[in-house]
């Protein structure tokens, strides 16, 4: 066993990758509205919350609120109808055993992402009961990059931010990490989270124990 320390995780591109999902969804409201929308410009969508995400979408047009409202919810429901394919063999390479790792460990378990269907995603990969705590798109107001729902997180998980390491695909999850003084593991390209701590291709390519007691 071990001092206690945390691992939170983003979802998206961490755990699993519903980013083709998110795509589809996107591509497909912005082509009812006549807005072009490609791969290029899917990936400022990155990490980002649903709204600002629906900004970036509309590339400085203008809608009134309740037209947002109603644009973000025809979205989701897009994206929520892909979620139902969603099964255990969707984890990305590497993920089942690390977080059974960590846990043999000792390792508490945190979820920190800025989906509002985190919880549901988490239910069909059936892994809901591995973490002890998980920060949503409901959890805070500030999204990232603020640190906020980390350390919503890590507050659950009855630890301070230096016993935690966050595990991140996105610039901004890692900057929100960082900001809230986290410990953190970059999973992608080094343009885009090469400052953190750590950066490896994915979980697959990492042990429970590599994180520990330093990165």
């Amino acid at each position: 066993m071990i001092d206690a320390i945390g691992y939170i995780f983003d979802l998206d591109g961490v755990i699993t990758d519903t980013a083709e999902y998110h795509f589809r969804s996107w591509q497909r409201l912005a082509q009812e509205l006549g807005i072009p929308f490609d791969r290029h410009d899917n990936e400022a969508l990155r990490g980002v919350p649903r709204r600002r995400s629906l900004e970036l979408v509309l590339k400085g047009r203008e809608l009134p609120e309740d037209e947002m409202q109603r644009l973000m919810a025809r979205k989701n429901a897009y994206y929520r109808e892909f979620l139902h394919d969603i099964t255990p063999s969707d984890l990305l390479p590497g993920v089942g055993e690390f977080l059974a790792e960590a846990r043999a460990l000792g390792v508490v378990l945190g979820l920190g992402s800025a989906s509002k269907n985190a919880r549901d995603v988490l239910q069909q990969l059936q892994i809901t009961g591995l973490f002890s705590a998980i920060g949503d798109g409901y959890s805070v107001v500030n999204q990232k990059p603020a640190p906020d729902l980390f350390v919503w997180v890590a507050g659950r998980l009855d630890l301070p931010p230096d016993r935690c390491v966050v595990f991140e695909d996105a610039q901004a999850g890692i900057d929100a990490a960082k900001a809230g003084g986290f410990r953190t593991v970059g999973i992608g390209p080094a343009e885009r989270v090469g400052h953190a701590d750590r950066v490896v291709d994915g979980l697959h390519a990492l042990k429970a124990r590599d994180c520990l007691p330093s990165l």
